[in-house]
């Protein structure tokens, strides 16, 4: 039966170009997913700064909180006890040992200060001038004898350049004593560097350095990059997490796309089935002939699908690198894997829906063959009930838990699945929820298009399962853009509204470089300000063995000053008060003290972002929006246990009536990468993950809508090219050409209107409750036209994919082979 199976794809090629580049488009989306699940997996970092070490050790960069069993990851540098330095270079087979002080120098080609020691750790060497000394420094260019301001600590700092080391990019290496003295935390390294004896084993000597300290973690090889770049692991959950979900919706995706394709080619031969039926061809045979017709197609789809897949998968993760989403120094990969996991999923859906296409034309009698082909094929199967009310009670239960068990944006881990869960009920069930739509807007349609709407009525009803065929990816491409791209303008929006509604600074000053202590006194001085406070972000964990309200993604920690009623800190106070937000104190919102039982006056054990623990004084508590609770800590506590240690926002409340905008700009004119700017950029720089994860989603989804649009094209131009014969009998009893077209027209107004409504309900199935638990309204926040242009995207492709094919096939004569093909 291969024999025959060739012989097919040769006399029937238009009828498997549809699967074809289904099959070539999956391909490609499923093996980029893959590359991007691999690069997360494996995080290669070529290490530069420490490429001539054998080993390096680094703090370990999550935290296991009491009773739990996944760990914390920890967002700031942990770093290495100074004392630990003697251990490591005591232990056998380590032949030298360099501790690394890593902290921010800004200044012309210069982004980071070290100490001169670890520049042996690269290494790097001077071309000219000599090491330094107090205040001099080394740098990659310029000449000896120059002098070098740099802003360390928000302050500027002028330095003398000592000597040159011109591959040492922008690293600025200052003297040791010079660099201990600047760095926020002398008592920690950034990373220890360790050299290993020549002829000793670097498996044993990394086992003995682990084995020193359970807070510490060895790393070698291209390992080493992570500890230069400790940001690229904490993108590497982030990584993998956007692999992962969109890898398993674009699988699914696709594996349906497929199905469906090659299920609608194998419907539409059903007269070819039913002959080799007749003549005695045997199930067996057919079974084979179907089987090799799949292989034959997506076998070479898949090779075709290789070349975009790898193009695909790189183009991601750029995208992915410049939006903050992925680390810019991570290597990317794209192995064996993904390429299997896309070729296998690809060939499994096509081999699997050309099995599930050919069972019933298989087991048919030959003596019903000719008779069955003849009519409309029935759709229903116990197995097909059995699958699609399992679907929809998943869906149901997925919308259950998000309106009762899910709190914020808690709420998204269940309802993204429940869209699939709804869409690919409605599909199994397509035929069914085809005629209860149908049955809505079939009596509309018909007045308002009379005559020609009432042949395209009696035509769809008499082909409802076809017509299903082709109303289902509508609903697919509708359904899961709408869902998708509205949850994310509503989480931002509920985000946005959360922090804004407490939000009492009329100005904020930034800058990268850090705002020096100082700079916050005379900030307080300047005329019309009520109220000035430093403000810092991190995450921490909370270690009380009571519940707590965090996961173990950790607690968000913004850090103030202490202030009065009048002050600057978002939040509104239920108890207690922030003038002694000092030292280990914290203020935490209604929810946690009424879960773990700590009020005010009470002790709360936490973890800081750098790993530090310590114990808080609760201070005040405060009302929170469920799901975006954070925790109040003094900022000069919060600052401490960052990775750069920096002040790099100070929050300003103007006095009623008062313009503090020029005393700002003429103050932070005084002050280098000093900048004034409005509350909106608090705003923003609160939502920034949150937005970028939206683009992120905007760009998977459009993408998937993008290939759900190959579905809809191939499906009615397969579905209208099998119709020629029906419009040459048209012709035949006196149609004209233009009225075959406006029944056309009637039915892709009907195909549309009810691949819109499906996809509209099942995609409110999934909103309503989200946005009930992530906001205070229980309809979905975003403008208007982000729907206005998905259902005009899908008129636009019902309508061409219908019309364009129907008016070259009505240019020839009804006589024509053409129509009999």
């Amino acid at each position: 039966m291969m024999r025959q199976a060739i012989r097919t794809l040769r006399h029937r090629k238009s009828g498997f170009i549809a699967t074809f580049v289904a099959v070539v488009f999956g391909t490609a989306i499923v093996m980029a997913c893959g590359g991007l699940m691999e690069t997360g997996i494996r995080s290669n970092v070529e290490p530069q700064r420490l490429a001539g070490t054998s080993l390096v050790v680094t703090g370990k960069q999550s935290h296991l909180r009491p009773g739990e069993e996944d760990a914390t990851p920890l967002p700031e540098r942990v770093g290495v006890p100074v004392d630990a330095l003697a251990k490591i270079r005591s232990t056998q087979g380590v032949s030298s040992a360099v501790g690394d002080y890593t902290f921010p120098a800004v200044g012309p080609s210069v982004a980071e200060g070290h100490n001169w020691s670890s520049a042996a750790l690269a290494p790097y060497h001077l071309t000219s001038g000599h090491a330094p000394r107090s205040g001099e420094v080394v740098v990659s260019s310029g000449k000896p004898g120059d002098h070098l301001t740099l802003i360390v600590n928000g302050d500027p700092k002028t330095f003398t350049v000592s000597g040159i080391a011109p591959t040492a990019g922008t690293n600025a290496f200052l003297s040791d004593d010079d660099a201990a003295q600047l760095v926020r935390n002398p008592d920690r390294f950034a990373d220890v560097g360790v050299q290993v004896a020549p002829g000793t084993n670097l498996g044993d000597v990394k086992k003995s350095l682990e084995k020193l300290d359970g807070n510490l973690t060895v790393r070698q090889g291209v390992d080493r990059g992570l500890a230069e770049h400790p940001d690229a692991e904490s993108h590497k959950t982030a990584l993998i997490a956007v692999a992962g979900s969109f890898g398993g919706i674009a699988t699914m995706t696709m594996m349906f796309v497929v199905a469906s394709t090659l299920a609608l080619a194998a419907q539409h031969r059903e007269r070819e089935f039913a002959l080799l039926r007749g003549i005695g061809t045997t199930p067996g045979q057919v079974r084979r002939m179907i089987l090799g017709e799949a292989l034959l197609v997506s076998l070479p789809a898949v090779a075709v699908g290789v070349i975009p897949g790898t193009f695909l998968g790189r183009f991601l993760f750029d995208q992915l690198s410049t939006h903050g989403v992925a680390s810019p120094v991570i290597q990317f990969s794209q192995g064996l894997i993904p390429f299997a996991a896309g070729a296998g999923a690809a060939v499994l859906a096509a081999v699997g829906a050309g099995l599930i296409a050919a069972r019933k034309s298989a087991k048919i009698r030959p003596v019903e063959a000719l008779m069955e082909a003849s009519l409309q094929r029935k759709w229903f199967s116990w197995i097909r009930l059995l699958f699609g009310l399992l679907f929809l009670g998943g869906g149901l239960a997925l919308l259950i838990v998000t309106a009762t068990v899910m709190t914020g944006p808690l709420a998204a881990s269940t309802a993204g699945p429940s869209i699939l869960c709804w869409a690919i009920g409605v599909a199994l069930l397509g035929p069914f929820w085809t005629k209860v739509v149908l049955a809505f807007w079939r009596w509309p349609v018909q007045a308002l298009t009379r005559v020609n709407g009432r042949l395209a009525i009696r035509n769809l009803s008499a082909r409802s399962v076809a017509m299903s065929a082709a109303v289902m990816p509508v609903m697919l491409a509708v359904g899961i853009s709408t869902a998708n791209l509205y949850m994310q303008t509503t989480q931002v929006h509920a985000s946005s509204e959360a922090f804004t509604r407490d939000l009492r600074a009329d100005a904020v000053l930034v800058s990268d470089a850090g705002l020096s202590p100082a700079l916050l006194q005379q900030v307080r001085s300047v005329p019309g300000v009520a109220s000035a406070s430093a403000y810092v972000r991190s995450i921490g964990a909370v270690d009380d063995p009571r519940k707590s309200p965090f996961d173990e993604d950790g607690a968000p920690v913004i850090g103030v000053d202490a202030q009065g009623a009048d002050g600057t800190a978002p939040v509104r106070l239920t108890s207690g008060s922030l003038a002694g937000l000092t030292g280990s104190t914290v203020a935490i919102p209604d929810y946690m003290a009424t879960k773990t039982g700590r009020g005010v006056g009470s002790e709360v054990s936490m973890t800081m972002g750098d790993g530090t623990p310590v114990k808080l004084r609760v201070v005040a508590t405060f009302a929170a929006e469920r799901g975006y609770e954070t925790i109040m800590m003094p900022a000069s506590l919060v600052a401490a246990h960052t990775t750069d240690g920096l002040t790099k926002q100070i929050l300003v409340r103007a006095a009623p009536g008062a313009d503090v905008r020029p005393g700002l700009a003429k103050l932070a004119a005084a002050h280098p990468t000093v900048q004034v700017a409005d509350r909106s950029t608090l705003v923003a720089a609160n939502a920034e993950d949150l937005q970028t994860q939206a683009w992120v989603n905007y760009m998977l989804v459009g993408m998937l809508i993008a290939y759900t649009a190959v579905s809809v094209v191939n499906t009615l131009v397969s579905s209208t090219l099998r119709r020629r014969r029906e419009f040459a009998l048209q012709r035949l009893t006196g149609s004209t050409r233009f009225q075959v077209l406006r029944m056309l027209w009637t039915e892709s107004t009907l195909v549309t209107l009810a691949g819109v409504t499906l996809g509209t309900a099942v995609a409110l199935a999934c909103l309503l409750p989200f946005s009930a638990k992530v906001s205070n309204s229980t309809l979905p926040t975003g403008p208007l036209w982000i729907y206005g242009v998905i259902v005009a995207a899908a008129t636009i492709l019902t309508f061409g994919s219908t019309l364009l094919p129907a008016t070259t096939t009505l240019r020839h004569a009804p006589t024509q082979p053409s129509y009999n093909d």
